[in-house]
């Protein structure tokens, strides 16, 4: 497939969906308190354009503030779990036992010990977030091939130095690409979070609108919490294909 066309099918697919789905609200006449066009989200989010970045900035920085306590624990986990049969066997149901708690119900928790306002927010993107970054860390570091780690010690290799200079960096492709899904949760954890427990960010904006029936702003809310996932997505696509190119070698040519 040409280059050029892979790299501008997203933009031309968004196009086709909100060309219909104008079209759709225009020609059955739907209400905007129905569901919004998106000539009226653009209208609302100009309209509302300072209370929007207000809150998107709230939103942003509590988020990377839990993605960044996301990473640390995540890093360090999965390097225990990496690293020891014994702990990956012991840890790795436990850790998925809890993943499957449904984190919205953390919130009010976290809002009896932490009060309202950043601190439930910044816990449940953490919460919702570090498992991903825990997994591929430890997978990447389980997977080293027994052969390559025998040839190591007999060159003289220590298991710390196999695991520091030859495992961790070999995780890294796996790292990136929990990155990248960990992120779009982190967005989505304090999003909640707001919507039960702050009165500031994107997801008490949510809320707002919604009481109030101003569905394209809600919209614009929406819109702008996936902008910026979608932001970070692609910078840390960038930092990957920039920092482990050598694990991209056979795609190159596709």
């Amino acid at each position: 497939m040409n280059r050029t066309a892979e790299r501008f099918a997203p933009l031309i697919l968004l196009a086709i969906t909100l060309a219909l789905w104008q079209l759709i609200c225009s020609a059955f006449d739907v209400s905007e308190f129905i569901f919004p066009s998106p000539w009226r989200i653009v209208e609302q989010t100009w309209e509302h354009r300072w209370t929007i970045l207000g809150h998107a900035w709230r939103t942003y920085w509590v988020t990377m503030v839990g993605f960044a306590l996301a990473i640390v624990v995540g890093v360090l986990l999965g390097f225990l779990m990496g690293s020891s049969r014994l702990a990956y066997n012991a840890m790795y149901p436990l850790m998925t036992g809890f993943n499957a708690l449904p984190k919205a119900a953390f919130v009010p928790i976290l809002v009896v010990w932490f009060g309202i306002g950043a601190g439930p927010a910044i816990l449940t993107a953490f919460l919702i977030s570090f498992f991903p970054i825990m997994v591929n860390i430890a997978t990447g570091l389980a997977t080293l091939e027994p052969e390559l780690e025998d040839v190591l010690r007999v060159l003289g290799a220590k298991r710390w130095d196999v695991l520091t200079k030859v495992g961790l960096p070999r995780s890294m492709p796996y790292f990136y690409g929990s990155l990248k899904v960990a992120i779009t949760l982190a967005f989505v954890g304090t999003t909640v979070s707001e919507m039960t427990a702050s009165n500031e960010g994107i997801g008490y904006l949510l809320i707002s609108a919604g009481s109030s029936m101003q569905m394209g702003l809600a919209f614009s809310g929406l819109v702008v919490v996936g902008i910026m996932a979608m932001a970070m997505y692609e910078l840390f696509s960038v930092i990957e294909k920039r920092t482990t190119g050598w694990a991209h070698r056979g795609s190159q040519g596709h």
